[in-house]
């Protein structure tokens, strides 16, 4: 019997997954690859976009090669992280260099240089988003500052789901959402690049993707030298795509104002829709899939929050596994230690950090050590302190969030019970994760739905999830957890300055 099945694929920052789904969500088929990331210094953070298309082609051929011959593969659609300055491209379509992606802070002299010059206020008028070093125009700038050979060569600047995109199937586009993540540049009432922007900040416009999409939009179709690499025979349609937190966003149901998920994974973003416009720089807003014309998702964002899990069975344990991760949390468990982790504090902030602190130089910090702390303390700390990150985020939004009754948490930190119980603990709302946990690639994949006409209504994505049962909070825990939250935000206020003077020796 022919199945018509719909490809997602989301390029993530430690790996690409993909799936194949049926119109009603079924999954059939996934595939998953993994690779590492540059670091060539402290606080940066790049990957050659090639790495990332090797990636997409190994997951989508596995999928492919997966299916039964009688399945129709009917659309693909990819996504991928934030890859700040995208993929910067000769003529001839070749990266000149790695790209500089999200978690990067080495653009932090270009951002303090912009607020003297231009200003935040300008550049937040036009593009709905402030200055930072963590945005994909700052980045671009350092480019052009540090690397003038490499930056006399760029003749096309795309995101990075849009390069891949590109070369299978040779249309250069862009989506609205990823470009308005790129801030700055982006013109956010108009919905296209800011011709006087780019001018003011010496980004060439005639580099960027000219022709504007909406993510469900099919661009193109597959063309035979990718048909032949992913193993499927025919020109398939693509999407336009989006950024992986908007397809995640996405498989956590979320389409109406006022809707809000928690993406957690090698960093945190928690957010919600609305339509109204962006209104304050201190959030990160973008154009939402579902009507970029005139829905917005603002979020704010905790750069290393996913992360931390794995650097710490990575660098205690030696591997980083589903069984270490079991493990760990046994030993959290069996320790019956409660809230705090017996005066142990964390500070997630090891890429610096954005929302709602906006520093690159802050660093994480273990405070309260004594001799009767254990790992299992530690590991719990660790945990915690992201779950500080969140309420820190959902309080700066607090006008905003008056109405939240839940949490949606999706990502691959939703699979750990006691870390969702942690959450819930600290927020003191009720914690929800769909109970099929492919997170991005299953937007992508409905997307893919959309796009190819199979599906009408953006709506029909709660057709396609099954909620477990929510965790919910206990109020005395969250008692405990305020005295914990207040220390957390106190500590690093009191060795902010203190961070910044470790920065400045290391740059010295």
């Amino acid at each position: 019997m022919e199945r018509h099945l719909f490809i997602g694929c989301d390029i993530g920052t430690s790996s690409t997954k993909a799936v194949a789904a049926d119109v009603h969500g079924t999954i059939h088929a996934q595939a998953s690859v993994s690779y590492g990331l540059g670091k060539p210094r402290s606080n940066w953070a790049e990957q050659h976009p090639d790495v990332w298309l090797d990636a997409a082609v190994s997951a989508i051929r596995n999928i492919s090669e997966n299916l039964s011959p009688s399945d129709s593969i009917e659309a693909v659609c990819v996504s991928a992280l934030y890859g700040g300055t995208g993929a910067m491209c000769d003529e001839n379509m070749v990266p000149v260099r790695p790209s500089i992606i999200w978690m990067d802070r080495r653009a932090e002299t270009e951002s303090r240089e912009l607020r003297e010059t231009i200003g935040e206020n300008d550049i937040f008028r036009v593009s709905g988003n402030g200055i930072d070093s963590y945005f994909g125009y700052a980045k671009l700038l350092w480019v052009r500052k540090n690397e003038p050979s490499a930056w006399s060569r760029i003749r096309h600047i795309l995101p990075i789901h849009s390069y891949i995109i590109c070369k299978m199937t040779g249309e250069m586009t862009v989506d609205y959402c990823s470009a308005g993540n790129v801030g700055g540049i982006y013109d956010y009432a108009g919905h296209t690049w800011s011709i006087d922007m780019c001018c003011k900040l010496g980004i060439p416009y005639e580099a960027l993707p000219p022709r504007f999409y909406k993510p469900a939009e099919i661009i193109g179709t597959l063309n035979k030298e990718y048909q032949e690499k992913l193993g499927i025979g025919h020109p398939v349609p693509f999407c336009a795509g989006t950024v992986d937190c908007i397809a995640s966003m996405l498989s956590a149901g979320i389409v109406s104002p006022g809707d809000n998920a928690a993406v957690l994974g090698t960093s945190l973003n928690w957010g919600f829709v609305h339509r109204g416009t962006p209104d304050n720089p201190e959030l990160i807003s973008m154009p939402y899939c579902a009507e970029p014309d005139s829905m917005t998702y603002t979020y704010g964002g905790a750069s290393t929050a996913g992360a931390l899990p794995r650097w710490f069975a990575q660098n205690f344990l030696g591997q980083d596994s589903s069984s270490a991760y079991d493990l760990l949390e046994k030993e959290v468990r069996d320790m019956g230690t409660g809230p705090g982790s017996e005066g142990l504090i964390a500070l997630p902030y090891f890429m610096g950090e954005r929302t709602p602190i906006w520093d690159e130089n802050a660093t994480g910090v273990l405070f309260g050590l004594s001799l009767s702390h254990t790992r299992a303390h530690i590991y719990r700390a660790v945990l915690e302190s992201v779950a500080y990150a969140l309420r820190h985020i959902m309080e700066c939004m607090t006008d905003s969030t008056s109405g939240i009754s839940r949490i949606v948490l999706v990502g691959g930190g939703s699979r750990s019970s006691l870390w969702k119980e942690i959450f819930a603990d600290v927020t003191g709302l009720p914690v929800c994760t769909p109970v099929q946990d492919a997170e991005a690639p299953l937007g992508d994949a409905f997307l893919a739905a959309m796009g190819s006409g199979h599906i009408s209504d953006y709506s029909t994505i709660e057709s396609w999830i099954a909620m477990g049962e929510p965790i919910l909070p206990n109020l005395l825990h969250h008692e405990q957890y305020g005295r914990y939250f207040a220390l957390y935000k106190e500590l690093y206020n009191e060795l902010k300055g203190t961070m910044k003077k470790r920065a400045d020796m290391l740059r010295k």
